[in-house]
């Protein structure tokens, strides 16, 4: 299910990019696939409803203890991402190479627990690492923390499931581990039960049903 075309991990930014560049025939080639610009094209973008304050997952919790500098941030103004075809494009180099990169394992079986959310250093990690990776580059390469939130959701078995999604003036899109197409969240098959809040990422909101614009995770 999960390809590896790069059997080397490649952690930071800078160096991260390097690698990326070494993909750039294949990530265009997948872009190209699914056109230049969002699937959802000629549709109406959607966007999850908000809801109230929910409590933080545990993994993050901890995550802010062992990253302190990475969580502590101050309360922003929301922003989306304005999704032009060169952003699409390098939103799509980065899932897949993300995708291709890391080994899928438990945190079971790559740490001896049952949750453990950090960074793939080592080129293996479970569903939040991925999330938390392809977090970090995006951010790397100048977008906008604001538009990317960590989501927790219930996957197409019923399992607790961490994706990103990516908050556009296009609509709301998902980067999974589980699925290398880039979905609108809408199209996902999920159950989206809580993410960050756009204007704080320690504050987590529950999510709703959908609306039209403008109007424990543990798998693999």
């Amino acid at each position: 299910m999960f390809k590896r075309t790069n059997e080397v991990l490649c952690a930071g930014g800078a160096l991260a990019f390097l690698c990326l560049a070494a993909m750039s025939a294949q990530a265009a080639e997948r872009t190209g696939s699914i056109g230049h610009a969002p699937a959802n094209r000629g549709q109406h973008a959607t966007y999850a409803t908000v809801g109230d304050v929910a409590r933080a997952p545990i993994g993050w919790v901890e995550f802010c203890v062992e990253y302190k500098g990475e969580c502590d941030t101050k309360p922003s103004q929301a922003r989306d991402i304005v999704l032009t075809p060169k952003a699409w494009a390098d939103m799509v180099k980065v899932n897949d190479w993300v995708n291709d990169t890391i080994k899928p394992v438990t945190d079971l079986d790559h740490w001896g627990v049952v949750e453990r959310w950090n960074y793939p250093d080592d080129g293996k990690g479970d569903c939040e690492d991925y999330v938390l990776l392809k977090r970090k580059m995006l951010m790397k390469a100048g977008w906008p923390r604001e538009a990317l939130l960590i989501t927790v959701v219930r996957d197409k078995k019923g399992d607790g499931h961490a994706v990103l999604t990516v908050k556009s003036n296009r609509g709301e899109f998902v980067l999974d581990n589980q699925e290398n197409q880039i979905l609108a969240w809408d199209k996902t098959g999920y159950r989206f039960i809580k993410r960050q809040s756009q204007s704080d990422p320690n504050v987590w909101v529950s999510l709703g049903e959908p609306r039209e614009a403008p109007a424990m995770v543990s798998a693999r």
